[in-house]
């Protein structure tokens, strides 16, 4: 059987109501959301009643309820994942997914780095307001057109851009990117992710990793830091994972050097599909040597049937190596008959 590659999402992934309906209903994924709530005290029940709340206090695209959240949710479906037998050889994170990667690989105690992160991003909700935009256009391109402290924030693919900075500027060089014809779009966030904006803002970052207990990495991770796979002298670096919100996300690069390594069923273990639509780009996924799988839905509110969906494919998966090679495209067995189909030749590459 092909191996299997976990895609963890970070900022952009997130929406109102992601993975409510899965909290309750599924008993592993509700016991990893409660593990986080319980890590952070007080502050993750507040959070807890403000995910689940059809009128939250704070927006989604909220620093403070965004960050930890897409966290979280990303970790409880690796969970579930591995409560089915589903274990993998490989994990690509993209921005906080990659802190999620940490964790799955034995970098990272999860208790010690779920309150690091909430302690991150109340320091972040201090810092300079921004934002990001998703460029249809290469690196290269847009450079031409960046200014002030608006810097390339990320690769997601060849020719989409990540470009992130304060907002004066931000918006800017999106009206200079229009006037060219250049297609972008705004990524849910109100802070400038990926520059160095940020950079006065993790400054108690670098002695909160330093603190905390760092070790090689069991299973191999790609980062979106570097673009290939972590090393051992990297994952114990604690300035390597402070560092992270003022780094470019290399996603593309890493993706890469992922499926060149080995032939992967890649799984997308977090909320929405935008890794997955990334993924099926990938010339080695065109040409049939590596599928991608979403675990959720494109919107929220199909999550229980999305998963078991997941689940039935999985399962075949793991038990019969000749299924590997050939993901059936037929919709499983599941209570949906809408628009929004489920694991069919869209969903599963």
């Amino acid at each position: 059987m092909r191996s299997i590659a976990f895609l963890l999402p970070g900022q952009g992934s997130q929406s109102a109501g992601m993975a409510t309906s899965l909290y309750s209903r599924d008993e592993v994924f509700t016991a990893a959301m409660d593990r986080f709530f319980t890590a952070v005290g007080e502050s993750g029940r507040r959070l807890r009643a403000d995910w689940l709340s059809t009128e939250p206090d704070l927006p989604m695209d909220h620093v403070q309820r965004s960050q930890p959240l897409l966290f979280a949710i990303d970790h409880a479906y690796a969970c579930v994942l591995r409560s089915w037998g589903v274990t993998p050889s490989a994990l690509l994170g993209h921005s906080m997914g990659e802190v999620v990667a940490g964790v799955l690989a034995g970098v990272l105690d999860f208790e010690e780095v779920a309150r690091l992160v909430w302690r991150r991003c109340g320091q972040l909700v201090d810092a300079p307001p921004g934002g990001m935009l998703a460029v249809s256009a290469s690196p290269d391109t847009v450079r031409s057109h960046l200014r002030g402290q608006v810097v390339v924030g990320g690769v997601n693919a060849p020719k989409q851009t990540i470009v992130a900075g304060p907002a004066a500027p931000l918006r800017e060089v999106a009206r200079s990117l229009r006037a060219q014809g250049i297609s972008c779009a705004d990524v849910p966030s109100r802070t400038p992710f990926h520059s160095p904006a940020l950079a006065g803002s993790i400054q108690e970052d670098r002695k909160a990793f330093a603190r905390v207990t760092l070790r090689p990495p069991a299973l191999s991770v790609f980062s979106c830091y570097t673009g290939r796979r972590l090393t051992d002298e990297e994952a114990v670096d604690a300035d390597y994972w402070a560092e992270q919100p003022t780094r470019p996300v290399m996603f593309w690069p890493a993706l890469d050097a992922m499926l060149t390594a080995a032939e992967h069923l890649v799984v997308e273990a977090g909320p929405g599909q935008v890794l997955t639509r990334l993924a099926r780009r990938h010339p080695a996924v065109r040409a049939g040597r590596g599928r991608v799988l979403p675990l959720a839905p494109p919107v929220p509110g199909d999550e229980v049937a999305w998963l078991e969906a997941a689940r039935e494919v999985l399962t075949g998966l793991t038990t019969d190596p000749v299924t590997a090679s050939a993901v059936p495209v037929g919709s499983p067995h599941i209570p949906l008959n809408k628009t929004v189909e489920v694991l069919d030749e869209n969903h599963i590459s």
